[in-house]
């Protein structure tokens, strides 16, 4: 991974597309983890912190498996995300001090509204991630991440899900969408996190 490239755009706009960051092998790896076929495994997504988190399937319709160190694929995929935690550190100062991350599927007809990755009342996600496990995405499937201008409605850009391809974005300065998609569409959504300052 060229470290200065990816701290060079996200201090300059905020947010960087990655296309194959990780071997493919280790996509198709991901992949393979990323599947709702073990029930118990996947939760329905909900929105808020604490006492007040709620399912509100208008605004949110992922499905969710939080990644499990203990595991080989998902171990290998925290070492590279702790690799660049490490390397943003070290060119941003950033004060990241973790990473939390999980799998999403969204099922055909579903998507995320418009929101920001800071929960309320809080500070701590700094930097945002998503991984794409989409195999054969065509851009008549839909699903795509759109990025807005902070504090508008001005569009800044509008990411395809395709396979093994990454964004990175500021948590608190890039509001963002997921469109809804045609048919079942996943990823891997992570936070880079600093000491809470709310």
């Amino acid at each position: 991974m060229n470290i200065e490239t990816i701290a060079g755009q996200l201090a300059q706009v905020g947010y960087i597309v990655l296309d194959q960051p990780l071997l493919r092998s280790q996509s198709a790896q991901l992949h393979s983890r990323c599947q709702d076929d073990e029930r118990q495994r996947f939760q329905q997504a909900r929105i808020g912190r604490g006492a007040e988190r709620q399912q509100l399937d208008a605004v949110r319709g992922d499905v969710i498996c939080w990644l499990d160190d203990g595991d080989g694929i998902d171990h290998a995929y925290l070492v590279w995300m702790e690799r660049l935690r490490s390397g943003l550190n070290g060119a941003l100062y950033l004060g990241l001090f973790d990473y939390e991350c999980h799998y999403a599927i969204y099922g055909a007809g579903a998507g995320y509204a418009r929101h920001s990755d800071v929960l309320q009342g809080h500070r701590n996600r700094v930097l945002s991630t998503v991984f794409y496990l989409n195999e054969d995405w065509q851009l008549s499937d839909g699903g795509e991440l759109v990025l807005f201008a902070p504090g508008g409605d001005a569009i800044i850009d509008t990411v395809n899900p395709t396979f093994g391809k990454m964004i990175i974005f500021l948590s608190e300065s890039v509001p963002h969408a997921v469109l809804t998609a045609c048919k079942q569409r996943r990823s891997i959504a992570g936070w880079f996190r600093a000491r809470d300052i709310a």
